[in-house]
């Protein structure tokens, strides 16, 4: 896992909608703070839903031979992770969701296919939540940040911050709340500056 990468997942079905540029913040401050930061875009990739074959059970590999493994890899090497999703119905994008449930291998492999293998002394990855929503329901995302705790628990992640926007539906409402781009941008530097504070020292250092 190095301890300088990120990896920045878009799970927004818009290429420039009110998540996405907050999260285009993000990793502009991330990358000035010195972070190297592996953009995805999910609606990009041809990734199945989870099919239940459950063949992941004996080895933790899902049988599904499609993008997912690439990204899989990525997200592992990684020692932060952001995610952005805007709401749907309270929840995440069928895009988002997909990608979780296809990590379901990587909590079998943990449980399932070695249940003995020793817990990992590594520190684990620091998680940045970024969302959107239309409307101001006090719970509009109580069952996306429930998901995305649960998600981030299979990749050893901590939800280290989330960010979560009331108001935005149309895809240039974003534009109209630069405080909210700020608060992003500033995100990204913190999560760097926080991952090189916990990064390892060098050997001799």
């Amino acid at each position: 896992m190095d301890p300088r990468r990120i990896t920045a997942i878009f799970g927004s079905p818009r290429r420039k909608g009110n998540t996405a540029r907050l999260l285009e913040r993000a990793v502009a401050g991330a990358r000035e703070e010195g972070a190297t930061v592996d953009t995805i875009v999910l609606r990009d990739l041809n990734l199945s839903p989870c099919l239940e074959i459950y063949s992941c059970r004996h080895t933790g590999e899902c049988r599904i031979r499609d993008d997912f493994q690439g990204v899989r890899d990525r997200v592992l090497g990684s020692a932060g992770l952001m995610l952005a999703s805007p709401i749907f119905y309270y929840a995440v994008t069928a895009h988002t969701k997909i990608l979780m449930d296809r990590f379901h291998s990587l909590w079998v492999k943990k449980n399932w296919a070695d249940p003995l293998q020793a817990p990992s002394t590594a520190a684990r990855r620091k998680g940045l939540f970024i969302s959107a929503g239309a409307t101001h329901g006090k719970k509009l995302f109580d069952g996306a940040l429930l998901s995305v705790r649960y998600f981030f628990d299979t990749l050893e992640t901590d939800l280290w911050k989330h960010l979560l926007f009331r108001g935005l539906e149309y895809e240039d409402d974003i534009l109209k709340n630069p405080d909210y781009l700020q608060q992003a941008h500033r995100a990204g530097k913190e999560l760097a500056r926080a991952l090189r504070v916990d990064a390892p020292a060098a050997p001799g250092a």
